[in-house]
């Protein structure tokens, strides 16, 4: 008989939680005592919108890229296949509203200073679907969502 298995992010009630915000989904520890933290970056209400795939394409490019540049210990970030945000991976304990901060700035620079010169990854020899990108959808969700404002709290507002 197969193990039950309960995937947290399929329990979330996704009718409740106010977007965009930082949750954190659960820590787990090896067995060397290391810690790895999952959050959920959820940068549209699910069920209301999504983020058209070439946006959210270079969005993840550009999130890898600066989100190491801001903070140690990134392992992944991740879309979500509903395409509303991010599964993001780290070595350690962070508070929400540190990667709350540290996702707002990155939003920031999408939105505000980026060319297609910094969008890594974007070349035939580097990414599996090179041609599907979009800096001008990244950059007007980017503006879009700090407009909004990101909350450290799913489920009520709370802006860093």
């Amino acid at each position: 008989m197969p193990k039950k298995v309960i995937v947290e992010s399929f329990e979330l009630d996704h009718t409740i939680v106010k977007a965009p915000y930082v949750r954190l989904i659960g820590e787990e520890s090896g067995p060397k005592g290391d810690v790895i933290s999952n959050f959920d970056i959820r940068l549209v209400q699910p069920n209301e919108d999504s983020i058209p795939t070439a946006g959210l394409h270079t969005i993840e490019h550009l999130l890898a890229m600066l989100i190491r540049q801001r903070i140690d210990g990134l392992i992944d970030c991740s879309p979500f296949g509903c395409r509303t945000g991010f599964h993001m991976i780290m070595w350690g304990q962070h508070t929400t509203t540190e990667i709350a901060i540290v996702i707002k700035s990155c939003l920031e620079e999408i939105a505000e200073a980026t060319t297609w010169e910094d969008v890594p990854g974007t070349t035939i020899e580097s990414c599996g679907n090179y041609k599907d990108h979009s800096l001008f959808s990244a950059k007007e969700w980017a503006k879009l969502i700090l407009k909004q404002g990101i909350s450290d709290d799913p489920f009520k507002r709370h802006i860093v």
